[in-house]
């Protein structure tokens, strides 16, 4: 089972790239800790920025340091970083064009007990909203590495959303398909395209191959670019399905469902059904208990792939 969250994987890149690449600076919100960025404020102090709990600050600093030259890791809790600082997200990153990457550690319901003061569950929908900013949401240690990879080649702003918790590898060092904006068809089938983001997406994968068990053929496509969306490779699942399910940890409205949606509905006409976190305050629980609870593990994906279809 795999150890390593995909903050401590953003790290390492980080670190060994900060060694020759000097415009690199790293920022956080007095949670270096939370970020796993320890490691490189330890070895790179005058590449490392400490804003303290004041996240407006941190993205304006960013943005500053980015107009300077310099490749600016912003990196606070999803849950502030995009609500807190949302002026600073659309104004000095996004409208300024600044080459500033957007760190929102401990994603979605990661915090668990902490509640929904600590959730992030509209964050893909509020920076998505943002003209000039891209979001991202890796699956894995293996994918977010090669994401931070290709980041750090240009300097335009984006959000990178990650989890909390170690997620169960989907790639490895060796096998790690990966194209800058394209969504990773992980298996292909003709019953139901499941197209997943961030850590729905090892779920998913699960789903598909206990719905095989059931003799249902099933596409799991991994959409890591939320924006901009592969708009072919929703198109072309879709088209080769009887129906499509989304799979996201974000509240219902303005996800990954509504967008896939949009491309289906306008291009290949298909049923869509989205499975997201409730529009309440979600339970109490880890990750994975909440997951469950609400159907949005890989068992629960199955379950609603099985009865859609037998409707159509």
């Amino acid at each position: 089972m795999n150890k390593i969250p995909n903050r401590k994987a953003i790290c390492d890149v980080l670190l060994k790239e900060a060694e020759t690449d000097k415009s690199i600076v790293v920022l956080c919100s007095d949670s270096r800790g939370s970020a796993s960025m320890t490691p490189f404020a330890d070895a790179y102090p005058d590449q490392f920025v400490e804003m303290g709990i004041a996240e407006q600050d941190l993205v304006s600093v960013a943005a500053g340091l980015a107009k300077c030259g310099k490749k600016s890791f912003a990196a606070s809790p999803a849950c502030f970083l995009t609500t807190r600082s949302y002026e600073q997200c659309k104004v000095d990153v996004a409208y300024s064009n600044t080459n500033v990457k957007l760190i929102g550690i401990s994603g979605g319901v990661s915090y668990g007990a902490l509640g929904m003061s600590h959730h992030s569950a509209q964050d893909i929908a509020a920076l998505s909203a943002i003209p000039n900013m891209r979001v991202y949401l890796p699956s894995d240690r293996f994918q977010t590495i090669k994401l931070v990879e290709a980041l750090l080649k240009d300097e335009k702003p984006a959000y990178i959303r990650v989890g909390r918790n170690p997620v169960e590898d989907i790639y490895s060092e060796e096998n790690c398909p990966f194209e800058m904006d394209k969504a990773t068809v992980i298996c292909e089938g003709t019953d139901v395209a499941i197209i997943a983001c961030g850590e729905m997406v090892h779920p998913a994968y699960e789903a598909a191959a206990l719905l095989k068990e059931s003799g249902i053929s099933a596409t799991v496509v991994d959409m890591y670019c939320v924006k901009p969306l592969d708009k072919e490779a929703v198109v072309k699942a879709a088209q080769n399905a009887k129906v499509v399910i989304t799979a996201e940890e974000h509240a219902p409205f303005g996800g990954l469902g509504s967008m896939v949606s949009q491309v289906v509905g306008s291009e290949c006409p298909r049923k869509v059904v989205n499975i997201a976190l409730p529009d309440e305050p979600v339970i109490t629980g880890t990750s994975q208990e909440v997951f469950s609870y609400y159907g949005m593990n890989a068992k629960g994906i199955a379950k609603t792939a099985k009865e859609v279809l037998a409707k159509i």
